[in-house]
């Protein structure tokens, strides 16, 4: 047997755009000016919408910031979609101890009559704002250096053409990259094709997102004790 001993296939925005036009029988050679003008916005449209589909695992990165004392709220990238999971480092000489903090709502963040009350952080509360901050409470006191980790689950970066560019996306989301710029194109350029071909996006979409996540047992366990005491 034979085989090609790469794992190298990253095709570029402009190779799936002409894939995804050959599906809906619009050939290379009737390709115009617009034609990619609008592929270029279907494709992100598209990745917009899987931003508010679901978590991407592969668009998750550790960000670490430093604590200070008194200071409430920490300002976030704004291509932030989502922050997952945080907690608080706090330096003990030469070790140090990693705590984990809980999110909060809007509501249970406006409940707490002291919100600049300082102590050990426990809880943020993300505000999705178009500059987005973390708020924390209670706000640090400073009694030791800490920084503040979380997975924040960051936008999926622009699809272009310029210079053969790949689209950010890893290898297991070709298929429903491919099936879902074809369904978008089918709805401007052939709209008798888009019901079939939203069946068939659907389906990859389903297929990948269902593979985008951890494998790992989930442990239930009664809190018996005082998780942030000192």
């Amino acid at each position: 047997m034979s085989y090609s001993g790469t794992t190298t296939f990253m095709p570029s925005l402009g190779e799936l755009v002409l894939y995804a036009f050959n599906n809906i029988g619009v050939r290379p050679t009737s390709l115009a000016q617009e034609h990619f003008q609008s592929a270029r916005m279907a494709a992100n449209m598209m990745l917009s919408r899987w931003a508010n589909q679901g978590v991407n695992l592969w668009r998750v990165e550790l960000v670490t910031v430093p604590l200070v004392q008194g200071q409430v709220q920490y300002a976030v990238d704004p291509s932030v979609i989502m922050v997952l999971d945080a907690y608080v480092t706090t330096a003990n000489g030469g070790a140090s101890t990693n705590r984990i903090i809980l999110p909060v709502s809007r509501t249970e963040y406006a409940s707490y009559p002291n919100p600049a009350q300082q102590g050990f952080t426990t809880v943020f509360w993300f505000d999705r704002l178009i500059s987005p901050v973390l708020n924390l409470w209670p706000v640090p006191d400073g009694t030791s250096a800490q920084t503040l980790s979380y997975y924040a689950v960051q936008q999926i970066q622009d699809a272009n053409y310029t210079s053969a560019q790949n689209v950010d996306i890893p290898y297991r989301w070709f298929e429903a990259f491919a099936d879902g710029l074809t369904y978008r194109l089918a709805r401007i350029w052939a709209p008798p094709l888009a019901t079939a071909y939203k069946a068939v996006a659907d389906e990859s979409y389903q297929i990948a997102s269902l593979q985008d996540v951890e494998n790992a047992n989930t442990y239930i366990s009664p809190q018996i004790s005082s998780y942030f005491r000192n």
